[in-house]
């Protein structure tokens, strides 16, 4: 009897492929930039987005009370206040009567002056804070602020006139004013107002 054939042996099994090696930082590179185009003018800089204009300033016919009574509160108004149509007049408390009276008079020589025509009320508080503190640290006593009769202005009110008043009551300006009182009429009469400064240092 034959013996049985033996079965062939497997064929061997086939090697594993061979791993591709990690491409270069080079070859990562060209693939991230492929097709990009080189700027034609390579200095050029990208204007940025204009930002947004802030809110328009807003006010209030009452803001003005509202501040002079917080300040009243705090003591940050130390001004004997007087006031009617056709003039406005303060003082710091304790101040001699007697310069009060020449001040609403006329009697100081004025100085220097500013005109508030045409400006609105934060253009006009800027300038005023400046103006007085220039003057001030110039050894100026008295200027005066030309601040109109409101004629022009929505229903003829004097916007400025109050603003003033309610101004120079404030320890922001306090800090430079002693006094302040209408104009005499030869120098702008209800349009304007004598300012009489603090010395300097003091």
């Amino acid at each position: 009897m034959r013996p049985a054939a033996k079965a062939p042996p497997p064929p061997p099994a086939a090697p594993p492929p061979r791993r591709a090696p990690d491409p270069s930082d080079e070859e990562l590179w060209a693939q991230a930039t492929a097709g990009a185009r080189p700027v034609a003018e390579r200095d050029k800089v990208v204007a940025g987005r204009t930002p947004r204009p802030g809110p328009a300033e807003f006010w209030h016919p009452d803001l003005d009370a509202l501040r002079a009574l917080e300040s009243l509160v705090s003591g940050d108004a130390p001004f004997d206040i007087a006031d009617s149509d056709e003039f406005i007049e303060g003082t710091v408390s304790g101040l001699d009567p007697q310069v009060v009276r020449k001040l609403r008079r006329g009697e100081f020589s004025v100085q220097g002056h500013l005109d508030l025509h045409g400006l609105s009320r934060g253009e006009a508080r800027a300038a005023v804070e400046a103006f007085l503190r220039e003057s001030r640290q110039k050894g100026k006593r008295c200027v005066l602020l030309v601040h109109g009769r409101g004629l022009h202005s929505r229903d003829q009110v004097p916007v400025l006139k109050e603003a003033l008043r309610s101004w120079l009551a404030t320890a922001r300006f306090g800090r430079h004013v002693l006094a302040f009182a209408t104009a005499r009429p030869q120098d702008g009469g209800a349009g304007a107002v004598y300012v009489l400064l603090r010395r300097l240092g003091r």
